[in-house]
């Protein structure tokens, strides 16, 4: 539901927009739909949003924001990020509330993952 001034939409860049859908599909489970060869959307994730076609990556030591994503267990997910081609750009650590992660896509860009 869209809702007044609310966030409502990410778009992500991605050099190859295939091996974002096959990563994000591996690992969250995510399913996609193409909108040409240069954009693929998802929805239901949390935050609706995309990968569009481009050479650049969000991380950041670029500025970009941080998307977290939140698992049960942490282990568990570092390991299918690992096994899809991702890879583990800081290694689980402790912080006020829990323990996460960070990792970077096949296409370069940097999220992290959080559990209590």
């Amino acid at each position: 539901m869209n809702e007044h001034e609310k966030m409502n939409y990410v778009e992500f860049p991605a050099r190859d927009v295939e091996a974002a859908k096959k990563f994000f599909t591996a690992v969250f489970n995510w399913s996609f739909e193409d909108y040409g060869p240069d954009y693929t959307a998802f929805s239901n994730e949390g935050l609706d949003g995309g990968f569009y076609r481009s050479d650049l990556c969000a991380t950041t030591k670029t500025g970009s924001v941080l998307i977290v994503f939140y698992s049960a267990a942490l282990a568990e997910t570092q390991t299918k990020i690992e096994g899809a081609g991702g890879s583990i750009s800081k290694p689980i650590f402790s912080f006020p509330g829990g323990r996460r992660f960070h990792f970077t896509d096949p296409n370069g860009n940097e999220y992290a993952v959080w559990s209590e």
